[in-house]
């Protein structure tokens, strides 16, 4: 019989990299996540030299920047609805309607 039991469900990251625009970040079983640093306002406004030195908390399941006070769980990398505040989106404006017997006529 061969043994399914999962001894860390967590996903571990294993590398962590910025550019002015995206934090990525490789996990331990291969997946990418890449993210907009607007979801992070303390790393979309820092430096890249700021940015750089990041360390990993808990073995791998959440990322720490010392220099920003800045700590990011994988958790809330894959499942960003159940963790960050996201940029609500902007429901289209809704278009007047015209008063009934309005339409077809000419205009003078």
């Amino acid at each position: 019989m061969v043994n399914t039991l999962v001894e860390n469900s967590e996903a571990q990251a294993v590398e962590v990299s910025c550019t002015d625009d995206v934090l990525c970040v490789v996990l331990a079983d291969g997946r990418t996540i890449s993210a907009p640093l607007a979801w992070f306002p303390r790393l979309i406004e820092a430096t890249p030299s700021q940015r750089a030195p990041w360390e990993f908390i808990g073995g791998g399941i959440g990322i720490h920047w010392e220099a920003l006070d800045e700590d990011i769980s994988v958790a809330s990398l894959l499942r960003p609805e159940h963790f960050l505040r996201l940029p609500e989106k902007r429901p289209r404006p809704m278009r007047k309607r015209r008063p009934a017997g309005a339409r077809g006529r000419a205009r003078a």
